[in-house]
């Protein structure tokens, strides 16, 4: 208990420095990672259960096909859903790589000023390591939802693109191009 007790005085008294930025940026980072997520899901309700599926009709169901402007129109809207997707992630990805890059820019901030003032080298010395604590806190935190939505995501894009290739396989459109 003597190491937990020694370890909170500090990590408290450098929240509202430089570690607020890390702080803040997380939660910024949190709410960025509930967007895409709610994005993906939405994604993948509109690939399943919303659209019409050429299954039907190859399959002898009772579906009528759909006529060529609104497979082209679906086709469109698909296409746009994946490129979002892909860049809604890209950019959360993108996000949680800095996480270790601030803990480590804290404590160069904090260690600098140590070579000028030896006094305050104590209280510096703490700042560079809760800075870099909670960095890497952060970055291990994002890493573990990055690892839980990067399948969904690629779930999608693979769905979006099966089923582009059914729409294809209908007849009723023109071929899609892949990036």
């Amino acid at each position: 208990m003597n190491i937990l007790s020694d370890l909170i005085p500090p990590i408290v008294d450098n929240l509202f420095g430089y570690d607020l930025i890390i702080i803040l940026t997380a939660i910024g980072t949190l709410g960025y990672y509930l967007f895409v997520r709610f994005h993906s899901i939405k994604v993948y309700n509109a690939i399943h259960t919303k659209v019409y599926r050429p299954d039907d009709v190859l399959d002898g169901g009772d579906k009528a096909p759909p006529s060529r402007e609104e497979i082209k129109r679906t086709k469109i809207d698909l296409r746009k859903m994946r490129e979002t997707s892909e860049k809604y992630y890209s950019m959360y990805s993108n996000l949680t790589g800095i996480f270790p890059l601030l803990g480590i820019l804290g404590t160069v901030i904090a260690l600098i000023p140590m070579v000028q003032d030896m006094a305050n080298m104590q209280t510096n010395f703490f700042v560079a390591l809760t800075s870099t604590l909670w960095g890497l806190v952060f970055a291990i935190f994002f890493k573990v939802l990055d690892a839980m939505l990067a399948p969904r995501i690629e779930r999608n894009y693979r769905g979006i693109t099966d089923y582009l290739d059914k729409l294809d396989a209908t007849g009723n459109g023109e071929k899609h191009e892949e990036k």
